[in-house]
């Protein structure tokens, strides 16, 4: 699906432009690296919200629905689905606007949709509750 433009009822929590070392084989940006920075903007708002440390236990979902592109400004919205009591679910959306200069120029399309859960910790590496808000 092809958006107008970025969501404007929120800030992105990552906002990043892939390079030419992100690439697979193909030329493509390589889904490991989507994988790794959508963790990271799933892992700063769990962190954010549980107020200290938390660590990846499970990825519920994971869609690919189009490819990103070197040069491309990417950006990850998150929202929280569920808070448990040592734990916090994720939802990921990420969006790129097509680099300058190409056929596709400005263009924002949704590139990847996950849902993500993370567990608090303490600092000795333990579950620990998350606190209310």
């Amino acid at each position: 699906m092809i958006e107008t433009s970025l969501p404007q009822d929120q800030e992105p929590t990552l906002r990043v432009s892939p390079m030419p070392s992100d690439t697979n084989a193909t030329g493509d940006i390589f889904g490991g690296w989507i994988m790794s920075q959508v963790d990271i903007a799933g892992g700063i708002h769990a962190a954010r919200r549980a107020r200290g440390r938390v660590a990846t236990v499970a990825v519920n979902a994971f869609t690919f629905k189009k490819p990103v592109y070197v040069a491309d400004v990417v950006s990850f919205y998150t929202q929280l689905v569920r808070v448990g009591t040592t734990s916090l679910t994720i939802d990921v959306k990420v969006y790129a606007e097509r680099s300058w200069g190409t056929k596709t120029s400005g263009e924002v399309v949704l590139v990847t949709d996950a849902v993500l859960t993370y567990v608090a910790l303490d600092a000795d590496g333990r579950k620990r509750p998350v606190p209310a808000e």
